[in-house]
């Protein structure tokens, strides 16, 4: 299991604009409290009656915005699942999908218009019967489509935040710019790198320096732009971290592109697992050959995360 990166999130995210916005919640259930943070009144105020109006992302967080001028933020870390099904949704066939946890069911069932579309860690919540022993929350919205939140483990969590407050919320407040937006330019990433004695790749995992990079990333970037991951951040050359800076955008555009990273936890919001892994330059390779010269992918630990890395590509010195 892996918690979300960036390139994940933001495919079940613009899954999700295409279906929520426009849509009118009329009622909420709340099955687990902590799986929601908010009072009872507010959920009843601000909640129920309200729009959608769109759904954005910040990091590894999704943000529903809502017509009340409020806004849902959700993190779905390892096990959590957002499942839509649309108005008229008939009971799934018995036997639908598999009760592996690690298996990827089909999420598609019959629904009024044809869709039921499920992101996040597979498991038998996206193509069974809904509600199970496994969902949350449930949103119910005028026309008879619900959304559900469904976590096994129950580490994921959604929170209610006047949106004008959201940016200031604590959960933001230490978060890094977008390594996809404007304001990440190489003199943002020279600025968090140099005088730093920390590894390249542990500067890189600091959610403080650049929103939404994990582990999967930081070992693809660091390949392409040939660093070694032990590095001192503050040893980069300003080549070095001009070719790091556009490797982060191109490793992040190009899985956002396949779809998503997906090995045993994650398919986007139509559900389908992603592709990425299929073209990966090191992650999970380790005993293969270098795409680009041949030497075989080696595994060490850099600040007690997995890490993989060419040796001939990757030099330390």
């Amino acid at each position: 299991m892996f918690v979300p990166e960036l390139p994940e999130v933001e495919t079940i995210r613009s899954g999700l604009a295409e279906l929520l916005p426009g849509q009118r919640i009329a009622g909420v259930e709340v099955l687990l409290n902590k799986s929601l943070s908010a009072p009872e009144s507010h959920i009843t105020t601000h909640i129920a009656g309200a729009g959608v109006t769109d759904v954005r992302r910040r990091g590894k967080i999704m943000i529903v915005d809502l017509s009340s001028g409020y806004s849902l933020l959700v993190h779905l870390k390892m096990t959590g699942q957002l499942v839509f099904e649309a108005g008229g949704q008939q009971p799934a066939k018995p036997g639908t999908g598999t009760n592996e946890p690690h298996s990827c069911p089909n999420p598609t069932s019959e629904t009024g218009d044809g869709r039921r579309v499920a992101g996040g860690h597979p498991t038998q919540s996206m193509a069974g019967d809904l509600p199970d022993k496994t969902t949350r929350v449930i949103f119910t919205f005028q026309d008879g489509s619900k959304l559900f939140f469904n976590d096994q483990r129950t580490f994921g969590w959604m929170k209610l935040v006047e949106r004008s407050k959201v940016e200031r919320d604590k959960c933001f407040m230490a978060m890094g710019v977008e390594p996809l937006g404007s304001q990440f330019e190489v003199c943002h990433l020279k600025s968090r790198l140099k005088h730093r004695k920390a590894a390249i790749k542990t500067l890189l995992l600091d959610q403080s320096h650049v929103a939404g990079l994990g582990n999967i990333y930081a070992d693809e970037a660091l390949h392409l732009a040939q660093v070694h991951p032990s590095r001192e951040g503050q040893s980069l050359s300003d080549e070095e971290i001009e070719r790091l800076h556009a490797a982060i955008i191109k490793v992040l555009g190009d899985s956002i592109q396949a779809g998503g990273t997906s090995f045993t936890s994650y398919v986007n919001a139509n559900g389908i697992t992603g592709d990425y892994l299929h073209n990966a330059r090191v992650y999970r390779r380790q005993g293969e050959p270098c795409r680009a010269c041949g030497t075989t992918i080696d595994k060490i630990k850099v600040g007690q995360r997995g890490t993989h890395i060419c040796p001939n590509c990757q030099k330390l010195t």
